[in-house]
């Protein structure tokens, strides 16, 4: 599953990011604000132009919005939700 298609509120971590379908500073920026392989992360809110950008995501204690064709390269896995 892409981050793009990660439904909104569910936390999930990035086990693969598709650098090479970025621009590179865009690759620095996204890395910059800690959205690389082994984040933990949420989708918070979706845009409601259109396309739907931009997706707003929860990384750690920041909320960052990033394009749609970002989301799509990276491959999330859903993590399980712990009930206390």
């Amino acid at each position: 599953m892409t981050l793009d298609s990660l439904p909104i509120g569910r936390t999930a971590r990035i086990v693969a990011v598709e650098w090479s379908a970025l621009v590179q500073e865009e690759a620095r920026r996204l890395r910059a604000l800690g959205l690389e392989e082994g984040a933990r992360v949420a989708v918070a809110h979706r845009g409601i132009l259109g396309g739907a950008d931009p997706i707003a995501i929860t990384v750690g204690r920041m909320t960052v919005a990033v394009r749609r064709a970002h989301a799509a390269a990276m491959q999330v896995e859903i993590l399980e939700e712990v009930n206390a």
